[in-house]
């Protein structure tokens, strides 16, 4: 049976392999604005995650105007992506633990802890790739 409304499709179960195997364009662009949606509450809520675009817009910038090379740009890029899916997703732990357990906890706090650590690794890791980056480009030109 192939459902003809979005009530029957939500309806149906999600690991069905019926459901599994329609593709449907509309109801793809309608996830993307769920994830438009999460990211933009998102931007506008987490200061850190503000931080993290604008030292990426800056640093592209730079990238730029000193013609890094395409390969260099994608290192960029990525790194940058993978320090916002790391807040994003230390953003998304919070929420559900301040959900859950409203209350202060021990073992709730080291949870958090550790989730910021990891984006502070990718921050880190970014930095690193950065530096090394730029300080090539910036001797050339020094130089």
């Amino acid at each position: 049976m192939t459902p003809r409304s979005d009530a029957e499709f939500e309806a149906e179960r999600i690991g069905s392999p019926s459901r599994a195997r329609r593709v449907d364009l509309r109801r793809t662009l309608y996830s993307f604005r769920h994830a438009g949606r999460g990211f933009a509450w998102a931007f506008t809520s987490q200061a850190n995650l503000r931080v993290h675009f604008v030292a990426a817009a800056v640093v592209m910038v730079s990238a730029v105007v000193l013609r890094f090379s395409v390969i260099e740009l994608v290192a960029l890029v990525l790194c940058f992506s993978i320090v916002i899916a790391a807040e994003l997703f230390n953003t998304t732990l919070e929420v559900l633990i301040d959900y859950a357990w409203p209350e202060r906890h021990p073992m709730i706090g080291r949870a958090k802890d550790v989730a910021a650590a990891a984006v502070l690794v990718a921050a880190v890791g970014t930095a690193v790739v950065g530096v090394l980056l730029f300080a090539r480009h910036l001797f050339f030109h020094l130089s």
